[in-house]
């Protein structure tokens, strides 16, 4: 059996003397999607900034076998993880590309002469970045500062990526649209770690979800499963979903 890529065990992390992950443990197994989902204050931006390394955390936290607990946020970007924050955090009087750009220090940092080839991938993937590459980051429009934010994480070719609420404040078809290139992205190899307050949409693209509940996993499980699963389903999916 493999060695997951991410494994989290008995982590707490919290705020102060406020502790709000209390001994949470999960794993990603490499090219996997997991979701992790949950109502507002379950902690879900903790955990990921947690992993990041942005918040202290005590507990396991191993990244492809290595213990990366004592790593600084820098020594996190540097072996391969990358974070996409809620709030997007984009250079809005920079250029697109330039923000792009900014993306591919860790790949400049590792010597890859050929950092920059990597904005052809992304355009790739998004085309309507290539297609506002000289436009003001600021100027873009909600799903567009979105694709902007996922690219310019992909720009240092991570091999985790983790996404903090992609589909917030998002029109229903870009929804879609950010969900559609999620599953696409799967197929790059890419391990990606989704929370997300979208239930429906985050189970349909994940292999395996878990359900976060002030700061403790109350249920875990192949992402149909969970989907299936009639506590999910009543708290998290809807009576529509029941019915279906």
């Amino acid at each position: 059996m493999s060695t997951p890529l991410l494994q989290i065990s008995d982590l707490r992390a919290g705020y102060g003397r406020a502790e709000v992950l209390h001994g949470l443990s999960l794993h990603a197994d490499k090219g996997s999607v997991i979701t992790v989902i949950g109502p507002n204050g379950a902690g879900k931006s903790t955990l990921l900034n947690t992993i990041m390394g942005i918040l202290p955390g005590k507990g396991g936290l191993r990244f492809d076998g290595q213990d990366i607990s004592a790593l600084t946020l820098e020594e996190r970007v540097m072996i391969g993880m990358a974070l996409v924050p809620e709030k997007r955090e984009l250079f809005g009087t920079m250029s697109v590309e330039d923000n792009l750009v900014l993306g591919g220090f860790r790949q400049m940092r590792l010597g890859n002469a050929q950092w920059r080839d990597r904005l052809a991938d992304v355009f790739d993937i998004f085309p309507r970045l290539k297609e506002r590459r000289a436009q003001m980051a600021g100027t873009l429009s909600g799903g567009e500062r979105q694709m902007l934010a996922v690219g310019r994480a992909l720009m240092a070719r991570p091999t985790l990526l983790m996404l903090d609420e992609p589909s917030l404040g998002l029109a229903p078809l870009i929804v879609r649209e950010i969900f559609s290139i999620i599953e696409s992205l799967r197929k790059t190899g890419v391990t990606i770690v989704l929370v997300e307050q979208n239930a429906r949409a985050a189970l349909q693209v994940a292999d395996r979800g878990y359900v976060l509940e002030m700061g403790e996993i109350s249920a875990e499980g192949p992402a149909d499963q969970l989907a299936n699963d009639p506590r999910v389903i009543e708290t998290y999916l809807g009576s529509a979903q029941k019915a279906a």
